[in-house]
């Protein structure tokens, strides 16, 4: 006899959104489309954006450019259609004691013109505009107005984010609250039980969870609003902490890792004898981080930062002679062949004097030469392979790979990462590396399933590189001083900014641009060389050896050199149009001057606007050369959702929390989360149930049906 099974119980909070009353089929199927919501759940997490005191009017002569948003009481006065159209529109106009204000409706107009009605009273309450000096409002919410009816409101009446095409079907923001009303009086406290250990609960004051959710919606003070947005926003970042805990600690406890056991011979002699310059205590620290994890028998995973010329590439040449002295292969992957080619060209250098294997691999590589590299793969006496993502096509196979290093990780997919994994039957130890230093809260978030080592110390000798803003109509004296820096030996870098979406006429720009620097470094006196992203790879590596190789003194380029050229004798960049970067880029390329002895220069050239934002961007970038200072300051100026490579984890997709200005809680909900997986990692106790019993409901709970 087959035995019956006995299934959980489902949460109300699980039941469709048709399910609330007035919600109808059509409705339902809007409110899916545009804002995600399918379930009561996802209605109870579309928290509001403010709240208004409905008792709490502005008067319409008194309204000016400093009010953002308002709400006023009047009669309606005058309703009229005007254009045809795209241009046809709903004008009404409102007045009270003091003035008139215009309410305009582009879309939805037939439905609002059933609902307003001439001299009648309505409360509005809308984003301010000015036109021509009056008062206007563009698609304000409107409702039906009695003094002594509103005086008797909800304190705070909560004013729901909604889109256009909801609002055409009366789902505005003040429906969305009718709706989240009618579904508190479908749940109640026990739908909502605690997912929070209660000493935490205790530790730090929360409100229940149901009253939490209760408050952010119809908060009865503001006292109470606050209360509740702590509360949620602890939980949303612990448990993205508990989560990245558990993948981190479930790989330490369960994947088994190749065992570098010893450090012999290559390494030791590289260490006492080949070593170019002393190691930084930051290149020492990080380098006994990764021993330990290579020889603990576990698989590594870490992610190495540090910023522009800090060294990260000897650091990972150092783990590779370690892989060789225990009989593995090592691999290097770059996004760019430029990048690669430098890689490949500096540790052969290093290496010369050394009885160590080292070959490059790219999409250019002749087919000669790919068939010894791949042979030299196969038979284990290839130690270094270098390359692009050709290194992880599937007819390169190693004898023995034992380590990879992934450079400038976020310019290649998962997918593309995770191939690498591959190519041993136990996969290899992975360093990954990045020149864009990423604050240490978005690291911990982004980042938070690999291990973490910071280089932050640059070698001594360095100078730091003088930077200056300098506007278009100085154009000449920048050209004077570059002409300078040539006449002492130097070369120097123009760079242009490369618009993905416009690049026909990105290339017009450049080549415009090369016309105006060939006006002022007429040839034969100076030469130019000139690099973009039409040219096939050979052109360009032809173009960039002249220039490494001083036979062309200003390099005339798109961004494609953020990354991968090191010419020490390069002392000026001037960045064309500088406003149209962001900050890590501006900083990437900065990077390419002040790697030799001499005093650099960065010169950011602007045109005649410039935005506050890129104001303050030009800012920090002459005030700093501190990678890490100005990470911060661009995940202020952008916010994390623009962090170049951070949006593929999915981890910031917080609703309410802010990982820059929430930075102390992060860091209180990171240290809870690990208190718990350190001392309960299977979270038996009971007070970690709670926690367990959550984490398995969210298990799964990927909503296929919301992904087109």
């Amino acid at each position: 006899m087959q035995k019956k099974r006995i299934s959980q119980p489902v949460s109300i909070l699980n039941n469709p959104i048709e399910y609330i009353q007035g919600v109808t089929a059509l409705k339902a199927d809007l409110l899916k489309k545009e804002l995600g919501i399918f379930r009561f759940q996802d209605l109870l997490e579309h928290y509001p954006l403010r709240h208004l005191d409905k008792t709490r009017l502005d008067k319409i002569g008194q309204l000016n450019a400093s009010n953002e948003y308002a709400q006023v009481a009047g009669k309606v006065t005058d309703i009229n259609i005007m254009g045809e159209k795209r241009s046809k529109r709903l004008v009404v106009t409102i007045e009270d004691d003091t003035g008139e204000l215009e309410l305009v409706w582009f879309q939805g107009i037939n439905w609002v013109q059933k609902m307003i009605f001439p001299g009648q009273p309505y409360l509005v309450f809308g984003k301010l505009s000015f036109f021509l000096g009056k008062p206007q409002m563009a698609h304000p919410e409107i409702e039906a107005y009695s003094p002594q009816k509103n005086a008797t409101k909800p304190f705070l009446e909560p004013v729901y984010p909604s889109t256009e095409k909801l609002k055409a079907r009366g789902l505005n923001g003040r429906v969305l609250a009718k709706l989240t009303a009618a579904l508190f009086q479908l749940i109640a406290e026990k739908d909502l039980p605690e997912n929070l250990p209660a000493p935490l609960i205790s530790q730090y004051k929360f409100i229940s969870r149901y009253q939490a959710y209760r408050q952010i919606h119809f908060p009865v003070s503001e006292q109470h609003y606050q209360h509740a947005v702590r509360r949620l926003k602890f939980e949303e970042l612990f448990f993205a902490q508990l989560r990245m805990g558990l993948i981190r600690s479930a790989r330490h406890r369960n994947s088994r890792g190749l065992l570098f056991g010893q450090v012999g011979d290559l390494f030791n002699n590289f260490y006492n004898e080949y070593l170019p310059f002393p190691l930084t205590g930051a290149q020492k620290r990080v380098l006994r981080e990764i021993r330990k994890d290579a020889g603990s028998g576990r698989q590594m995973n870490r992610l190495l930062q540090g910023d522009v010329g800090s060294g990260k590439t000897i650091v990972a040449l150092m783990l590779m002679l370690i892989a060789a002295d225990n009989g593995f292969q090592s691999v290097m992957m770059a996004p760019t062949e430029i990048l690669a080619q430098q890689h490949f060209n500096s540790i052969r250098l290093v290496l010369k004097d050394m009885p160590v294997c080292v070959k490059l691999l790219t999409g250019s590589s002749k087919a000669r030469e790919r068939k010894e590299i791949l042979k030299l793969c196969g038979d284990g006496s290839l130690q270094i392979l270098i390359g692009t993502h050709a290194v992880i096509e599937d007819h390169v196979v190693f004898k023995n790979l034992g380590f990879a290093v992934i450079d400038e990780q976020h310019k290649f997919g998962v997918a593309q990462r995770a191939r690498l994994w591959k190519k041993n039957s136990i996969p290899p130890h992975i360093l990954v590396m990045t020149a864009t230093p990423i604050p240490r809260t978005l690291a911990l978030t982004a980042y938070g399933d690999l291990d973490y080592s910071v280089i932050d110390e640059l070698p001594p000798g360095r100078q730091p590189v003088v930077t200056l803003q300098r506007s278009e109509n100085t154009r000449h004296k920048v050209m004077d001083f570059v002409k300078e820096e040539i006449a002492k030996g130097r070369q120097a870098y123009i760079v242009y900014p490369l618009i993905e979406e416009s690049s026909k006429v990105d290339y017009e720009n450049l080549m415009k641009g090369y016309e105006e620097v060939k006006s002022f470094f007429p040839e034969p006196r100076y030469w130019i060389s000139m690099v973009h992203g039409r040219q096939d790879a050979e052109q360009k590596e032809t173009n960039m050896q002249r220039f490494v190789k001083g036979e062309t003194q200003i390099m005339v380029s798109t961004t494609v050199i953020e990354v991968g050229v090191n010419v020490p004798n390069a002392s000026v960049m001037v960045i064309e149009s500088a406003e149209k970067f962001g900050l890590s880029q501006l900083h990437q390329l900065r990077g390419r001057v002040g790697r030799g002895a001499e005093k650099s220069f960065c010169i950011l050239l602007t045109g005649p606007r410039i935005s506050n934002d890129a104001r303050e961007r030009l800012k920090i970038m002459t005030e700093t050369n501190d990678g890490f200072r100005i990470a911060e300051k661009d995940l202020e100026i952008r916010g994390p959702g623009d962090v170049e490579g951070t949006q593929q984890s999915g981890i910031l997709n917080f609703k309410l929390a802010d990982i820059v200005h929430d930075r102390v809680m992060l860091e209180a909900a990171r240290a809870a989360a690990g208190g718990i997986l350190e001392s309960d990692p299977d979270m038996k106790e009971e007070d970690n149930i709670p926690v367990r019993s959550w984490l398995q409901q969210q298990k799964g709970k990927t909503a296929w049906s919301k992904i087109s």
